[in-house]
């Protein structure tokens, strides 16, 4: 690959070396930045991601760096690091590029911020745009047709800049500007999914499930419209679109999780694995206290939550399932 490319990934984990992939689909150079040196020698000698996407054979126009400063330059750059690093690692950058696309789903730990607020302070200078969606990493890098949101706050101008890097004949961008609404969609899910899990780990049945991921919807749009994000976007694709398959597959890592955590396995022995990075963990915490202090009904990212703190599974559904009746149609916050 000679001269600068236009396109960098940070992160080379499962989902960053996917998107890596996707992007060098059509034959373009893209850098690819990596935290670990292994990864970043595997990548460049072997073609080939054999820690976090073992089954992929890379594009030869995929280079792999571990210098944030071989970054400099490019005007497109995909953030593809774990959620609670990226204010961390994009403040490290020597020059912000003229595109920011987050593809993290999470909200910041200690301060509650969104991704794009995390962003938005490290990069000053760049436009911010989300990209999220119903995405297994090892689908996408292998060409399967996905559908995902890309919600850009640079407007119209913005996604002409973004479609040529981005859509490819199997991976297809639908527009949004609702940043917020295609950030919370994401970060929820996460949750929720956790939760499916533990129904699928406790034995609960596929009743359970789907009343669990309908009213799991639920909460989502209440935090959302509290937030400003838009019902129709929450409706979409990075919103219920991303909750359908995160809440039934064990491809899902926060699914896998919860199934775990409902078969009696600790959470802190379950987040020792750090090939995987299962981000609703780490974000149930901060959504449940963002929840209470705004006074918006979540019980069952509370109950995800508690479950994640020690308490017994099979006692929190149970008070889960005691709630007092109400409306289905409720819409308080």
């Amino acid at each position: 690959m000679s001269g600068k490319p236009e396109v960098a990934v940070i992160g080379a984990g499962a989902w960053g070396t996917a998107l890596a992939q996707l992007v060098a689909s059509d034959g373009r150079g893209v850098l690819l930045w990596a935290h670990e040196a292994e990864v970043v020698d595997a990548i460049n000698e072997t073609h080939a991601n054999p820690v976090f996407l073992k089954d992929a054979d890379l594009s030869p126009s995929i280079r792999a760096t571990g210098d944030l400063a071989d970054l400099t330059g490019i005007p497109i750059i995909l953030a593809v690091t774990p959620a609670q690093v990226l204010g961390k690692v994009l403040s490290r950058l020597s020059e912000a590029p003229q595109d920011l696309v987050l593809c993290s789903k999470g909200i910041e730990a200690g301060t509650g911020r969104l991704m794009n607020d995390v962003a938005r302070e490290a990069c000053p200078a760049s436009a911010i745009a989300v990209l999220s969606g119903p995405t297994f990493a090892h689908e996408v890098a292998a060409g399967l047709p996905t559908a995902v949101t890309l919600a850009c706050s640079g407007g119209e101008a913005q996604w002409e800049r973004l479609m040529p890097a981005i859509a490819r004949p199997t991976f297809r961008p639908y527009y949004s500007d609702d940043v917020t609404g295609a950030e919370i969609g994401g970060a929820i899910k996460n949750v929720l999914a956790i939760a499916c899990g533990l129904v699928d780990g406790l034995g609960l049945g596929q009743n359970a499930r789907a009343a669990l991921i309908a009213r799991g919807y639920a909460e989502m749009l209440r935090f959302g419209e509290a937030l400003g994000a838009k019902p129709e976007t929450l409706a979409g694709l990075c919103g219920l679109g991303d909750l359908v398959l995160t809440c039934s597959s064990t491809s899902s890592r926060n699914f896998s999780l919860g199934m775990a955590l409902g078969e009696g396995k600790r959470a802190a022995d379950l987040m020792q694995d750090r090939t995987t990075v299962a981000e609703g963990a780490f974000t149930a915490p901060v959504l449940a206290a963002l929840a209470e202090d705004r006074g918006i009904a979540m019980p069952i990212v509370a109950a995800v939550n508690s479950i994640l703190d020690g308490e017994p599974p099979r006692e929190v559904v149970a008070a889960l399932l005691a709630r007092p009746l109400k409306s289905e149609q409720e819409r308080r916050p």
